[in-house]
């Protein structure tokens, strides 16, 4: 039966992505100076392929859907989480004491049997958490934050208006977002587009560059219609600065 709903959210989510893809403007190619834009920036991250940008390994794979039965179970188990915070309006502090409560019983009655049949509780199992389990977490976690602020600086200082231009219209629009959806939803909201964009670009890499390369484009031939008709014609004053005697 998991399997079942695991090969059914793969292929619906296959079905979402190959209805988005082919449903994608279709822009038609603008003509405008060659030479103004490089042909890196044809490209929207250059040379380097989707899997590289998102850090290799199996994280990648997860997002790149490498392997379907992984990475639907993942979405499946986000999903799950968030109907279950959000639309049933349970409570962190809610679970965690129903947790707590049905352990403390489940092992109160282990022990009561367990005395009754075999005359010692000493049998019950112990749950207890090693010490480097939290300091590998505390460890990743300081990793990850560090890398994030690391990746941040090198964009403001990297000189690569694009790139920069990108990081902040994606920040504006998580911060618009943040306004509309309290924080589980845009957590989850971030997590899908992190498990759906990806795939979608890396399947109609070409489109989409050519999208933003003619998109591009034309911003650029508006520029120069502008420049050439309306700040050309503007005065500029010219200061006269008088020598004292």
């Amino acid at each position: 039966m998991p399997e079942h709903s695991e090969n059914a959210t793969a292929n619906i989510m296959d079905s979402i992505v190959d209805t988005i893809a082919d449903n994608l403007p279709k822009q038609k190619s603008v003509r405008f100076e060659e030479g103004s834009i490089s042909d890196q920036a044809k490209r929207l991250f250059g040379s380097q392929n989707v899997h590289h940008i998102l850090g290799g390994g199996k994280s990648a794979d997860v997002l790149l859907w490498r392997n379907k039965k992984i990475s639907s179970s993942v979405l499946a188990v986000a999903t799950a989480v968030w109907v279950f915070f959000e639309w049933l309006d349970y409570h962190f502090l809610t679970i965690a004491c129903f947790v707590l409560v049905l352990g403390m019983v489940v092992q109160f009655a282990w022990s009561t049997f367990a005395g009754m049949l075999n005359g010692s509780s000493s049998n019950v199992p112990r749950v207890e958490l090693p010490d480097e389990l939290f300091a590998n977490i505390g460890a990743a976690i300081g990793t990850q934050v560090n890398k994030f602020l690391g990746t941040i600086q090198d964009v403001s200082c990297g000189r690569d208006l694009k790139q920069f231009l990108l990081v902040i219209a994606g920040f504006f629009a998580a911060g618009m977002i943040g306004s509309w959806f309290n924080l589980i939803t845009v957590v989850y909201i971030g997590f899908v587009c992190a498990h759906t964009l990806p795939v979608l670009y890396e399947k109609n890499q070409e489109k989409v560059d050519e999208f933003l390369y003619n998109t591009l484009g034309l911003l650029q031939n508006q520029y120069r219609k502008l420049d050439k008709g309306v700040l050309a014609k503007v005065p500029k004053g010219i200061i006269k600065l008088k020598k004292s005697d």
